[in-house]
């Protein structure tokens, strides 16, 4: 049902390559804001001068557009809560830790990291839990006066109420965590720098955000945030507190979270290789969630119309790079053939093509494009698969060459070239032509074309043969068949 008051947000930190347990918390979002016309909020946490970058940041943003993932309020776009990057809100941040100071429901904590160390130790040995123990939850104005005498410095811990906390999840239902499980937290740093913990739900609640849909790891820290919100509607920063839905990780492998430094975790690698942005985007979405049991290919707009979060399943989902590759196989051959042919130029070009510039032949890549749609997993297979079309000869591959060329080939050549050189140059009588070769030797028309192949195009396996041979044309043709046979010969 249409919702058009449900606000979502996407909030990356700007901190090396997107990747793709980042990307399917896009989608989700973005499809969950588009199937109720809502509004998705694009949100860049930049607190963290020490690990984030421009560059990063232009890698997010490009990301997006080429997921086609776009956002109604954030970055180049503007919106009403502007600004989106957190590094320009922290007089908005300082402002609510003040707030939350001067209303008790929060506090100044002295300890030293030796001191919290020790107990926490202390805590665990006793079979205690070993969270914050609220030593300075309750100092007297004397106190923290000695404390800043000695020159303490201090951090700003948010004050937990005393009771469990229970919620319910969109995707694992209700949940109930005890008050002795979840202990009082810092939201700024001695240095007064804002901590994660404060600005992302102040963020969340000063942009009204009505659904927060994000990966499981962050499961934990939903009680203190519904805590914080109580305080912040308390204050009158926030409205309401949103509604949480906790993705399932994406795991690697040996049962391991995906991590960025996986390699098939880079959403770059899968852009170089030349995968769809739908196919890409609908692989992802099964990582978690499906249009129906027994379809596993659909747009990105059956996916908006269908898409409920309720239906995401909590269990862990696995990264399958096999069948991410067949589901954008599927994608690849559903484009038309003009768009299928302009989505493969960038690889008919440097660097990509090992061909030279002015070899390239557009009339012979339009006529051979609707053979070689139906052969390609990723878009970048297309230079291997045409390159003999656009190389003065195939390329050499030893391995090729040995499998195929076996005792008698070169009799079965010559025999092929005979009948190649008398035949119609078209797919039915070059194969026609061949067929009759192989019968000759004894032949069935799988062995008799290998030989065929590998003089033609240099490899054992690529587009149709007889469609590539008629495309490549009679006379370059039969001069590779004849540079074969004089290879064999000599």
């Amino acid at each position: 049902m249409a919702n058009a008051n449900v606000r979502v947000r996407f909030c990356p930190s700007p901190t090396g390559n997107p990747h793709v347990g980042l990307v399917r918390t896009a989608l989700f979002n973005w499809a969950f804001a588009r199937h109720h016309g809502g509004t998705l909020v694009f949100r860049i946490e930049d607190t963290d001068a020490a690990r984030d970058s421009e560059e990063s940041y232009q890698q997010l943003l490009d990301a997006m557009r080429w997921l086609g993932l776009d956002w109604d309020e954030g970055p180049e776009v503007g919106g009403p809560h502007a600004p989106y990057r957190q590094s320009q809100r922290m007089d908005l941040y300082k402002d609510v830790a003040a707030k939350l100071l001067d209303a008790g429901h929060a506090y100044r904590c002295y300890c030293t990291t030796e001191e919290l160390d020790a107990r926490r130790e202390a805590a665990r040995a006793a079979g205690k839990p070993s969270g914050y123990d609220g030593q300075c939850r309750t100092l007297t104005d004397e106190q923290k006066a000695a404390y800043e005498r000695e020159g303490r410095s201090h951090i700003v811990r948010f004050r937990m109420p005393d009771e469990a906390t229970t919620f319910t999840d969109l995707v694992r239902g209700e949940i109930t965590v005890q008050a002795e499980n979840v202990t009082d937290y810092g939201i700024v740093r001695a240095n007064g720098a804002p901590l994660y913990t404060l600005v992302n739900p102040v963020d969340d609640a000063l942009m009204e955000i009505t659904h927060v849909l994000r990966g499981e790891d962050l499961l934990s820290s939903t009680p203190r945030q519904i805590a914080l919100y109580k305080a912040l509607i308390e204050l009158g920063v926030a409205k309401t507190i949103p509604q949480f839905g906790h993705l399932p990780y994406v795991m690697g492998e040996g049962n391991k979270k995906l991590s960025k430094r996986d390699p098939q975790a880079s959403l770059n690698l899968y852009r170089e290789r030349g995968f769809l942005r739908d196919g890409l985007l609908n692989y992802l979405s099964l990582l978690g969630w499906s249009l129906s049991a027994d379809q596993d290919l659909f747009s990105m707009d059956e996916m908006v119309a269908a898409f409920d979060i309720k239906d995401v399943n909590a269990n862990p989902a696995r990264f399958d790079l096999k069948k991410a590759e067949a589901i954008n196989a599927d994608h690849i051959r559903r484009l038309d053939v003009k768009t299928f042919a302009e989505a493969c130029e960038p690889w008919l070009n440097a660097p990509h093509a090992n061909w030279a510039p002015e070899n390239f032949d557009r009339a012979a890549w339009e006529a051979i494009a609707p053979h070689a749609q139906t052969r390609l997993t990723v878009l970048s297979d297309i230079t291997a698969n045409v390159d003999f079309l656009f190389l003065d000869e195939p390329v050499e591959d030893e391995a090729s060459w040995a499998k195929a060329m076996k005792e008698g080939s070169d009799a079965l050549l010559r025999t092929a070239r005979e009948k190649l050189a008398e035949a119609e140059w078209n797919a039915d009588a070059l194969k026609a032509a061949v067929v009759a070769a192989g019968e000759e030797h004894g032949l069935k028309l799988g062995k008799a074309q290998a030989p065929v192949r590998v003089a033609v195009t240099g490899r054992t396996v690529g587009l149709p043969l007889f469609e590539s041979l008629e495309v490549l044309g009679r006379e370059r043709t039969l001069a590779r068949v004849d540079a074969a046979l004089a290879k064999l010969a000599g």
